[in-house]
């Protein structure tokens, strides 16, 4: 501590100017500290859900914090229907989207994708009774009652590779709307992600009458070979040096196996390759 009385006026004022100009700095600091507003939509357990408390939790809010913290930035993350991130994004409300997001052609023509963060491929989940056989032709007039979400890359697909015709399609906001009606008889089919169905219904007690059927399906860009497919986190398209400063986060975290770490708390397999050199070293 200065003492004061013991310094000259002169070297008195010297030092309040310089307190004062290290003060206004780091005034203009904080106030310059970069904020970014993530959009997650919340209701796609295990990687992410609002816990009892309200609290949005989950492997990718989770991560995406850790990744705020690396990169040096405030971050707000809104929870929000999965139809409306995407359009919210494109209209500035948000600075990125912090849900798994498909590389599919059309998208990639409007955001920026981060490194992908988890491969999980589509696939159908059906009663194990069924004797549905899950091609365009098989599926034809059977009048199958096919759950699907709203405003997710599942919707093309489907159309795409069976049809728009071929299914009884029956729309849902959320995972969790889609697993009340099928257990409740009201689908006869779900189509959907395959690591979440099978940690939210086929492994537990509840999912004991039901299957993943008809093997995987890509959602993304055909043409991404297949050892550099996955989803991931979307940015503007203006917001290249932001997406570099993401990967790069996300690559310091996989290597000192944070990534891993922060996984392996809501989901139990590998989402990435690239984690097998911490699969051992994370209880």
């Amino acid at each position: 501590m200065i003492q004061w009385t013991r310094v000259p006026h002169r070297l008195r004022r010297t030092a309040l100017i310089a307190a004062a100009g290290l003060m206004a700095s780091g005034a203009l600091g904080a106030a310059q500290a970069e904020k970014l507003r993530l959009g997650n939509e919340g209701v796609y357990p295990p990687f992410s859900m609002v816990d009892s408390n309200g609290n949005l939790t989950g492997m990718e809010p989770e991560l995406a914090r850790e990744m705020c913290k690396r990169i040096g930035a405030e971050c707000e993350i809104v929870v929000m229907d999965f139809k409306a991130l995407i359009p919210s994004m494109l209209q500035g409300k948000f600075d990125g989207i912090v849900t798994q997001i498909a590389p599919t052609p059309e998208r990639k023509d409007k955001a920026l994708f981060a490194m992908p963060i988890v491969y999980n491929p589509a696939t159908f989940i059906v009663k194990k009774d069924s004797s549905y056989t899950l091609t365009k032709e098989g599926v034809a007039g059977k009048g199958i009652k096919l759950a699907l979400q709203r405003g997710s890359s599942l919707v093309p697909y489907i159309h795409d590779h069976f049809g728009k015709d071929t299914f009884t399609e029956v729309f849902y906001d959320n995972p969790d709307q889609e697993k009340l009606d099928l257990l409740a008889g009201r689908v006869d089919a779900v189509f959907d992600s395959k690591i979440n169905w099978t940690l939210e219904l086929i492994s537990k007690p509840e999912g004991k009458d039901y299957m993943l059927a008809g093997g995987d399906h890509w959602l993304g860009d055909p043409a991404i070979p297949e050892d550099k497919r996955g989803y991931s986190w979307i940015f503007p398209k203006t917001s290249q040096a932001l997406v570099d400063r993401v990967n790069t986060a996300l690559e310091g975290m996989i290597k000192d196996c944070t990534f891993t770490t922060i996984r392996k708390k809501f989901v139990p397999v590998a989402t990435l390759a690239a984690e097998a050199a911490c699969e051992n070293k994370v209880n």
